[in-house]
Formats: structure tokens, C-alpha cells, sequence
């Protein structure tokens, strides 16, 4: 037996019982590399400016805490609250005053008139609160789970920014690649996962936030709508609409139509016009010049597709892998199109000088 065959069956029995063994840890430590991969221009950027390699990876394990973990952990607990304290009474209430709102629309909306009547007539109120109580059971039972992994996520992060240099020259130097086509593949890699990350947390971030301020005058949880209507941004076109219609439908059928018609306004002009229109462009390239350097556009529905396909695939936690996948895959695409061009490159020198 040769002796190159023999390593390389050691080899797979090594990786078959070390993927036994780190079995449990696969998904956190996939998601912390990817994470680390996507902020590596920022986590360069904190190191230049602070020296201290402990500091620097600390700030951007709590940075990445403040921004991401946060707001996901108030919404879970938020939700588990809310259900528990749900009124019986007051729900059958805005039950029936929907259904006296539907009574009385105009014989000129006939259709819609008797779409919505069968829409109402299939709602149970009793059955519909057994379902909520069973999805705050849920999320009781599962949030200790998340929070486990959270913990492993963030614990992973902090020693993947800590030893960013030494992993990343010992990846490349791994590689079967030539150094500066191992260093084009890490390169793309992250520019690309980077612009994508800070493009949906500059999205998220900016729209929640002016949502979350605005309902908060009306009475409501300002930071779990806001962190909602973060995440329902993502969502192209209809994103913001499926967080501020519900809202002014029910502050209609409460009798504030005023309160609706200021929340759809300010929705439509200030969040969905000016800042998503306006501003979100401006803070994107802010990004791609200043912290990311290369410009890169990724399209948005491309990146809901992936954020849609990884949650249905991997869980919460694909809303992460997703995207970084097709980015990966975007990169490499990349890497094969430099080589393409470099080899026609050749044989067009080569065809000259004959």
C-alpha cells in the first residue's frame, strides 16, 4: 500500500470521529466563522486603532451582542409575555366591530364585502387563543435552547476575531491554490458576506429604529416593533407594509382612525420614501467606501431568497447561513470568471506571438 493512500485514509477516519466528536458545536461554530468572515473588515479596522488584539475582538463580540442577539432575546421574551396576558374579552370585542366595520361597507364593494365576511366567519376566537398559548409554550421551551447556542455563538466569535491572522494565513497556506489566488478567495469572500451583513443591519437598524420611535407616541412597545419591523424589512417592496398596515388597521377598528391614518403616512413617506429611497443608498456607500472599500452590489431579492431557504433549512440560525452561502458561492463565481479572463489572457499572448 502506498503511503499517500494510506494518509489519506487516515485521514477520513479522522474527520469522520472529529465531526463525531464537535458534532453538537457544528452549527454555532459555522455560524461564528461566517459571522467573522462577514465583519473581518471591521474587526482589521478595530485593530488598527486599537492594538490590543483582546480588546478589539471583545468590542466586536459585544458589538455583535448590542445589535443582533439583543433585540432577538426582548422579542422572544416580549412575545412570550404578550401571549400569557392576551384578553379574551377585548379580542372578541375588536371581533365584532370588525365585523360591524364589514356590515357596513358601501354595496359598491360588494366582492370585497363577501370575501371578507367568509375570511371572518372562519375565525374561532377560543380556538385562535388556544394556538397562541401554544406558541408561547414554544418559545418558552425552545428559548433556553437559543440562548445555549447564542452563548456557544458568541464564545466561538470572540476566538475566531482573537486568532483572525493566524487561522486565516494557515487556511491559505492549506489551500491547493496559489498564495495570491487563496488570498483573491478570502478576500471576495469577505467583501462580499461583509457588504451583504451591513447592508441588512443598515436596513434593519435604520427603518426599525424611525418605526419603533413613532409608534412608541401611540402607546405601543416601541423596541419590539421596531426590532419587527427590522426584520420585516428584509422582505422586498411589502417588507415595512407587513408591520405598519396591522397596526393601523387595528388603531382603526379601535376608533383612533386618525392614529391609522398618521401611522400609514409616516410609514409610506418618512420610512418607505425618504429613508428607504434616500438615505438607506447613502449609508450603503458610506459602507462600501469607507469599512468594506470595494464596491459590491448583491441584489436584495437574491438575499431574501437565500435568507428565506436557509431559515426553512437550517432554523433561526439559517437566516444567517443562508445569505453567506450564496455570498460564498457569488465569490467564487468571481474567483472562476478571474481565472477564465487570465487564461484567455494567455491564449491570446500565446496565439501573438506565433
Amino acid at each position: 500500500m502506498k503511503p499517500q493512500y494510506f494518509l489519506v485514509a487516515l485521514a477520513i477516519v479522522t474527520i469522520f470521529f472529529m465531526f463525531q466528536l464537535f458534532s453538537p458545536f457544528l452549527k454555532p461554530m459555522i455560524v461564528a466563522l461566517l459571522l467573522a468572515v462577514a465583519t473581518n473588515s471591521l474587526n482589521t479596522y478595530l485593530k488598527r486603532h486599537i492594538p490590543n488584539n483582546f480588546i478589539s475582538s471583545s468590542l466586536m463580540t459585544v458589538l455583535l451582542t448590542a445589535i443582533f442577539f439583543i433585540p432577538v432575546l426582548y422579542c422572544i421574551f416580549s412575545f412570550a409575555t404578550l401571549i400569557n396576558k392576551i384578553d379574551q374579552q377585548a379580542l372578541i370585542s375588536i371581533y365584532e366591530v370588525a365585523k360591524e366595520w364589514v356590515e357596513n361597507m358601501p354595496d359598491d364593494f360588494i366582492f370585497v364585502k363577501e370575501q371578507l365576511n367568509s375570511v371572518l366567519q372562519k375565525i374561532d376566537i377560543p380556538e385562535f387563543i388556544q394556538k397562541l398559548l401554544s406558541i408561547g409554550a414554544l418559545l418558552g421551551k425552545n428559548s433556553a435552547k437559543f440562548i445555549i447556542d447564542m452563548v456557544m455563538i458568541l464564545v466561538f466569535y470572540f476566538f475566531f476575531n482573537f486568532y483572525s491572522t493566524s487561522l486565516s494565513h494557515y487556511f491559505k497556506d492549506a489551500l491547493p491554490l496559489k498564495k495570491e489566488d487563496s488570498n483573491a478567495l478570502f478576500y471576495e469572500s469577505s467583501n462580499v458576506m461583509s457588504v451583504v451583513l451591513y447592508s441588512i443591519l443598515a436596513t434593519a437598524v435604520l427603518e426599525g429604529f424611525l418605526f419603533g420611535v413613532f409608534v412608541s407616541f401611540f402607546g405601543y412597545d416601541g423596541i419590539l416593533l421596531g426590532v419587527l419591523y427590522g426584520f420585516a424589512s428584509l422582505v422586498p417592496v411589502i417588507g415595512g407594509l407587513l408591520m405598519w398596515l396591522p397596526v393601523a388597521i387595528y388603531e382603526m377598528f379601535t376608533g383612533s382612525t386618525g392614529n391609522a391614518l398618521a401611522i400609514a403616512i409616516y410609514s409610506i413617506v418618512v420610512i418607505s420614501i425618504i429613508a428607504d429611497t434616500f438615505i438607506k443608498p447613502v449609508i450603503i456607500k458610506y459602507i462600501n467606501q469607507k469599512v468594506v472599500k470595494t464596491p459590491t452590489d448583491v441584489n436584495e431579492l437574491l438575499i431574501f431568497f437565500a435568507i428565506v431557504a436557509g431559515l426553512s433549512t437550517f432554523g433561526f440560525w439559517g437566516m444567517i447561513i443562508g445569505p453567506a452561502m450564496v455570498t460564498f458561492f457569488i465569490s467564487l463565481v468571481q474567483l472562476l470568471k478571474k481565472f477564465s479572463n487570465d487564461f484567455y489572457s494567455i491564449e491570446q499572448t500565446v496565439e501573438n506571438s506565433k
